[in-house]
């Protein structure tokens, strides 16, 4: 079942949000924590803006902007049937 166009829309506003908040946290953290603090936080960083990454690319698709990634990866088109 396709996607709607307001989902994926959603989906890529929900993804950049995503992205710009946690790379700012990631800036914002301040001196004076303890080393795990600061384990801890990145990897919630990286994990976040890895879905956002995701998310991003799932509502791009939605939307029809990277049919052409389908062709690099080796032709996930859908397949055509006889004409009518």
């Amino acid at each position: 079942m396709p996607m709607s166009r307001k989902i994926a829309g959603f989906l890529v506003a929900l993804a950049a949000f995503m992205i710009v908040e946690w790379i700012t946290l990631g800036f914002n953290l301040q001196d004076g924590h303890p080393t795990a603090f600061y384990v801890v936080h990145g990897v919630l960083v990286a994990v976040n803006v890895g879905l956002g990454l995701v998310l991003g690319s799932v509502g791009l698709r939605g939307l029809g902007g990277l049919r052409g990634l389908r062709r690099l990866r080796g032709g996930l088109e859908r397949p055509q049937g006889p004409p009518v």
